[in-house]
């Protein structure tokens, strides 16, 4: 019998949104296996397959996600085979049981990491400082194959040295310049980051799609694609907010070196965060249900009004 809880996809249904799933990640992946092949770099669009472990491939694969089960089918694809998936006359569905320690241990640190961001007040006040950071005194200057800077580096030396510095991500800190690291307020590191990640950073929000490809299959690839387009918005505010000049990719900068720039950084920052609150929410809610299940344990309620079971057929296009 079929849990009141579960989404029943027949099998015309559930295959015709995983093909729709496929061909709408293939206008982003395809692109960029082409620019590889012709040994070519984006700075913007091919960022997050080059920072993140999580292949154009596997973006491309479409998982239902929990709380759904799908008609089985004799030719149900291998990544609807693997070992947390379970088969029987009732369907194919996740199964949180099949949950190892290893992988119930990664999970809880992502959900506490993710809760703890969360709940901590939001700072509007970096500016994007931190991309000026990395290049600071021109040491090593990460894009300079793919990406000209459109200041000179006097200028960009003194816009750090007179501008706060206040990075409270270890992944974008580690990359800072030598010189640049006793300039920054904060010191997070891979320890503690859990203890400096907060809701407007730009890199924390658009590190939810790493926590969601890592969460995967439970969340579903439909989260995981929203939690990649707003990393893409992220990353593109991000490059267009640093020294880098990005014309040639018909990108404008957003000049945080002016104060006019400084508030446009902040407005679009926003925008970034309020769309990540609810994306971040839904990966806390996720999490917490597939570990009480993996324990055997009574999962938290699942209000129907903010925590549905998705509905998936609304992705299919008439």
């Amino acid at each position: 019998m079929i849990s009141h809880n579960e989404t029943y996809l027949p099998l015309l249904q559930w295959q015709t949104i995983a093909k729709q799933h496929r061909e709408r990640a293939l206008r982003w992946t395809e692109p960029c296996r082409q620019r590889k092949s012709r040994r070519i770099k984006h700075p913007i669009l091919d960022f997050l397959f080059v920072y993140y472990p999580f292949s154009p491939g596997r973006l491309e694969q479409w998982h239902p996600g929990l709380h759904v089960n799908l008609e089985p089918s004799s030719t149900l694809p291998q990544t609807l085979r693997g070992k947390h998936y379970q088969i029987n006359e009732q369907g194919v569905s996740l199964n949180p049981t099949s949950l190892n320690d290893k992988e119930q241990t990664r999970l809880k640190r992502i959900h506490n990491l993710l809760t703890l961001t969360q709940q901590r007040k939001a700072n509007y006040s970096c500016f994007g400082m931190h991309e000026w950071a990395m290049v600071y005194r021109g040491s090593d200057i990460r894009h300079r194959e793919s990406v000209p800077l459109r200041l000179s580096q006097k200028e960009i030396d003194h816009i750090v040295e007179s501008r706060p510095l206040c990075c409270s991500h270890f992944d974008a800190v580690r990359f800072f310049a030598p010189e640049a690291l006793p300039l920054n307020k904060l010191k997070p590191t891979l320890e503690d980051r859990e203890q400096f990640e907060q809701p407007a950073c730009l890199h924390s929000n658009m590190d939810l799609y790493k926590w969601a490809s890592k969460c995967m299959p439970w969340l579903g690839s439909e989260l995981l694609w929203n939690c990649f387009q707003l990393a893409l918005n992220a990353r593109e505010l991000d490059m267009r907010a640093s020294a880098y000049d990005l014309d040639e990719y018909g990108y404008t900068p957003v000049p945080v070196e002016t104060p006019d720039g400084r508030l446009e950084y902040e407005r679009q920052q926003r925008k970034i965060a309020a769309d990540a609150q609810p994306l971040r929410q839904q990966i806390i809610d996720t999490l917490a249900t597939v570990l009480s299940l993996a324990n055997n344990q009574v999962p938290p309620s699942r209000d129907k009004a903010n925590n549905p079971a998705p509905d998936l057929t609304r992705f299919i296009h008439p």
